[in-house]
């Protein structure tokens, strides 16, 4: 009798115990371009979807329907006790820093956006490090000798992928054009298919035969202006390969899947820091994606130097342009 009552009592303790050990819950606060963007918000909607299935987190996902519902929605998850909040892209670092000063108790990430406070995980990519890449295979694949980028929105982190685009097509021939144009000024810029087809269709019928889009959900209809006209498009952030088969030459991986994953991992395993990421093409964060639905078109040549200037890059051989170096030395000479 004593030994049915000492394992009654280990397992009463075990399942009391089990039952105490509620998850972690996990706010995610994406920008209106949703979780169907098939880009940016899709790359962090599935890094914590697979934490979600892995570690069984209680996850709760919303979309801020404009820039004014962002520090709603961050505070709200705060509010209710979520032991970890995750806020998506730089528009929301204002609020997130601001939320994270009310609820110093309570762990932030934010991806896209500098954040320096004891409780937020701030997650930076090197995009011009991937940028330079696709641009190389944009200038070894181009027949026409122009090729072109489409902008979301026009603000700093946009034109860094730009200009290390840029830099990747003039290292491999000087004499490509590069058109370039963005969709807008403000955040709606990311969600605006018709204006993205629109930009396409113009660069294209100025003799562009590759696009690289770097716009969220507007990026779609430069897809859609791609497989019309028969031309090449290169995707942004997500493998984007898929979308449109034969058409897309390549996609530029910005790993905002990881980010995700990876804080949620930390989270769960009690070694989660706080502090400043930058992860560029040495941790693997960027990088160009190769499969099934673009192999075809991106020849072993093309992969071989692409590979080849990738390691150049990582060994520092090769100096990518930085966007943000341009506005800091703009910044030294005004206060000169």
């Amino acid at each position: 009798m004593g030994v049915v009552s000492l394992v009654f009592g280990i397992l009463l303790t075990f399942f009391t115990q089990g039952a105490l050990a509620k998850p972690i819950k996990v706010g995610l606060v994406l920008d209106k371009g949703g979780r169907d963007d098939k880009s940016f918000n899709a790359a962090a909607f599935k890094g914590a979807t697979e934490a979600k299935e892995k570690y069984g987190i209680d996850l709760k996902v919303v979309t801020a329907s404009d820039d004014a519902a962002i520090e709603p929605s961050l505070r709200t998850f705060a509010r209710r006790g979520y032991d970890l909040v995750i806020g998506i892209g730089f528009v929301q670092g204002n609020a997130l820093e601001k939320v994270a000063r009310e609820f110093p108790k309570t762990q932030f990430l934010i991806v896209d956006a500098k954040v320096a406070l004891p409780n937020v995980r701030s997650v930076l990519f090197n995009e011009h490090e991937g940028s330079f890449l696709v641009g190389a295979i944009a200038a070894l694949t181009t027949k026409t000798k122009v090729v072109g980028f489409i902008g979301g929105m026009d603000i700093p982190l946009i034109r860094r992928f730009e200009i290390g685009y840029r830099a990747g097509v003039q290292h491999i021939n000087p004499k490509v054009q590069v058109i370039t144009n963005y969709v807008g000024s403000t955040s709606d810029a990311w969600k605006n298919p018709m204006k993205g087809k629109e930009l396409a269709l113009s660069q294209y019928k100025k003799k562009a035969d590759i696009l690289f889009a770097a716009a969220g959900a507007s990026a779609l209809g430069s897809f859609d202006a791609a497989e019309e006209l028969g031309k090449q498009i290169i995707g942004c952030d997500s493998n984007q390969n898929w979308i449109k088969p034969g058409h897309v030459l390549t996609s530029m991986l910005k790993r905002v899947d990881v980010a995700v994953f990876n804080a949620i991992k930390s989270k769960t395993e009690g070694t989660f820091e706080a502090g400043e990421f930058d992860l560029g093409l040495k941790e693997g964060a960027v990088d160009f994606a190769l499969d099934t639905f673009n192999r075809s078109i991106l020849t072993p040549a093309v992969e071989a130097r692409t590979n080849e200037i990738k390691n150049q890059i990582i060994d520092g051989k090769i100096k990518v342009p930085d966007y943000y170096d341009t506005l800091r030395s703009g910044a030294k000479k005004k206060n000169a």
